[in-house]
């Protein structure tokens, strides 16, 4: 049950944003990141993407498989991090089934052009903040606790694991 709980808090996050920053190690051991488009989050919490087989990003991840995603939504206060596996998955009914026109732009030739390749992310571990609250609410907040010498209330933070 807690996983379940889990999984939806980490796809109602990562699903209002669809865009994060994926971070993979590089040959140098030195981070790596670039922006990627959420493809799609499966009811078990595996996050998917599109990517060219053959580029630095898939290299890397066949090198070391530990990746950080990281989504941020300033305009509603809600940031997440995802740390876990990736592999690369070559499924052409999911290639299909995720496929959006956006995709297009960089894969000409759709679900096949030999290059199109799928990333599956394991989550193993996620940290979020929500302080969904408008941004006065957390400016109120944040002045009072400067008054009154509390900590401000800036909503939710938890770590969870999967």
């Amino acid at each position: 049950m807690k996983n379940e709980k889990n999984i939806a808090i980490l796809k109602e996050m990562a699903e209002s944003v669809r865009t994060c920053m994926f971070t993979t190690f590089s040959s140098g051991d030195e981070f790596g990141s670039r922006p990627m488009g959420t493809a799609k989050i499966e009811d078990d919490g595996s996050l998917w993407f599109y990517t060219n087989e053959y580029s630095p990003k898939s290299k890397e991840i066949s090198k070391e498989n530990n990746v950080l995603l990281a989504y941020s939504d300033p305009s509603k206060n809600t940031y997440l991090t995802v740390k876990g596996k990736a592999e690369l998955v070559d499924d052409k009914v999911r290639k299909e089934a995720y496929f959006s026109p956006f995709v297009k732009a960089w894969f000409p030739d759709g679900i096949e052009d030999p290059r199109l390749i799928l990333i599956k992310v394991t989550p193993e571990e996620a940290e979020y903040w929500d302080a969904s609250s408008s941004k006065i609410v957390v400016l109120f907040s944040m002045l009072k606790a400067v008054v009154t010498g509390d900590t401000p209330d800036l909503g939710k933070h938890d770590t969870i694991k999967f």
